[in-house]
């Protein structure tokens, strides 16, 4: 199935990475020398869209290179899109489970347009009843979850 170009990853001109790159070595710069950067990453925020913070700028090396941070950030903060079907969510699930290239777009994708809290972990850990269910059964599942109202 081909999905519509708001469910595909964005496509980011290299001059735009290479900007989030130097912005973001310019936070860990400040930080690594002990000088406030709360300016600069709230203008990240603010350029972005998102809502990192310190701890974002100081840990990203641990699990993503500087590259990947940068295309991250430039990703839609909450890509919610209404009128999203069972059809495409479970083509974004067939991409997740394949290990897709852009598997992390996919999963914040599908965690954004699904209601049920850690939606994609289903995937990887079933309930017992659904171990050996194809993925198409795994998102009806999640779709069927409806929060309670307090």
């Amino acid at each position: 199935m081909h999905l519509r170009p708001e469910l595909l990853p964005p496509r980011i001109p290299a001059a735009r990475l290479a900007e989030l790159a130097a912005a973001i070595t310019a936070v860990e710069d400040r930080l690594e020398h002990g000088e406030d950067a709360t300016f600069l990453i709230e203008a990240f925020n603010a350029d972005t869209g998102n809502n990192y913070d310190e701890y974002d700028f100081r840990g990203y090396h641990s699990t993503q290179t500087l590259e990947e941070f940068a295309y991250e950030a430039a990703w839609p903060s909450y890509p919610k899109i209404p009128d999203i079907t069972r059809d495409e969510l479970v083509e974004i699930a067939e991409r997740i489970v394949a290990v897709d290239p852009d598997t992390d777009f996919y999963v914040h994708l599908f965690e954004t347009n699904t209601v049920r809290p850690a939606a994609v972990s289903v995937f990887y850990h079933p309930p017992a009843h659904l171990t050996d269910a194809s993925v198409t059964e795994l998102v009806d599942f999640i779709l069927s979850y409806r929060p309670i109202a307090l």
